[in-house]
């Protein structure tokens, strides 16, 4: 009974070592893949809030990867220079359409505005010079335009 308790045993054993070990199969235990950065920033459309929420950048033993932090900082920084030169453009547009809007930039002048030599009480509107010159004298009543 003492041989089969020891062959029972061995056979166990052995049993135990060959499910722990892989059974020959070539399996074993296989290696880890390193971590990526799972969720890049889309490139189809501008990152959103809960984009920038969603971005888990994966550890390491000496803290995070420095070209998965590298990416993500760059393409954040593009897209808040790409926006601020937006919100630039839309601005001096706004901008020149309120001037247009209110009679272009020389609407405001400082002082009284000038429209032209005012008559002295007395005069007739016919003594004034007009714009192109002086005004052409006035034929006499009598004379046949010919």
């Amino acid at each position: 009974m003492f041989w089969f308790l020891l062959i029972a045993m061995v056979v166990v054993v052995a049993a135990v070592t060959l499910v722990v070990v892989g059974g020959g199969d070539g399996g074993g235990l296989r290696d880890s893949e390193p971590d990526r950065l799972h969720d890049p920033l889309p490139d189809a459309r501008p990152v959103g809030r809960a984009d920038v929420e969603a971005v888990r950048i994966p550890v390491t033993v000496r803290g995070y990867r420095m070209n998965d932090v590298d990416d993500v900082l760059d393409r954040l920084g593009a897209e808040l220079a790409a926006r601020d030169a937006r919100i630039a453009e839309l601005e001096a547009a706004l901008a020149g359409a309120h001037a247009s809007a209110m009679g272009g930039p020389g609407l405001i002048q400082d002082g009284p505005p000038v429209l032209g030599p005012v008559p002295e009480p007395g005069e007739s509107s016919g003594d004034r010079t007009s714009v192109d010159g002086p005004e052409a004298p006035a034929s006499p009543e009598g004379e046949d335009r010919a």
